[in-house]
């Protein structure tokens, strides 16, 4: 999808290596915020999916969240989020951004499984993974080019010219 930000602002270190474009996604198990698990698999049997990792007092997720709500109104592209959070906090989040699309759980009791599977050190950090298992997305942050591209793909107007948001904005 190419770079979506300066130079600039597309290099800084990371801790440990993020599975990136062209990568297979590790198959895990979920427990879901409203109960039961699911698994990778699962998810991608009913299309491509975004995977977005995040903290609940995470300013930057707090800004991507809202657009990622707007995203989720299609039939095109899953989104997902999971959330490094215990459950309450997930709950509490959910009602003060108004976020309705699945949620799962990478918590510190799992060991943050997903996460460290998936080699993130920031949230949010997306990963759109395509119905045959392989990462054809993989950023960290707020990035306004990677969602207009992602509501292109899925048929949907993400941002209005109401909106005033960052280009980028690291997590």
């Amino acid at each position: 999808m190419g770079n979506r930000y300066p130079e600039s602002m597309a290099t800084h270190s990371q801790q440990r290596q993020m599975l990136n474009e062209g990568s297979r996604a590790p198959e895990l198990n979920f427990e879901k915020l409203t109960g039961g698990t699911t698994t990778l698999s699962e998810i991608r049997s009913k299309g491509p999916a975004l995977l977005a990792f995040y903290k609940i007092s995470c300013p930057t997720c707090q800004l991507t969240f809202p657009f990622l709500e707007r995203l989720s109104k299609n039939e095109n592209l899953q989104v997902i989020g999971i959330c490094q959070d215990e459950p309450a906090g997930a709950v509490e989040f959910n009602k003060v951004f108004g976020i309705h699309f699945p949620i799962l759980l990478d918590t510190e009791q799992s060991g943050y499984a997903a996460g460290n599977a998936f080699g993130i050190s920031h949230v949010p950090s997306m990963f759109v993974v395509e119905r045959d298992g392989k990462i054809s997305v993989a950023e960290q942050g707020f990035a306004k080019a990677l969602l207009e591209e992602l509501g292109e793909r899925a048929g949907v107007t993400v941002f209005t010219e109401a909106d005033t948001v960052p280009l980028y904005k690291p997590g």
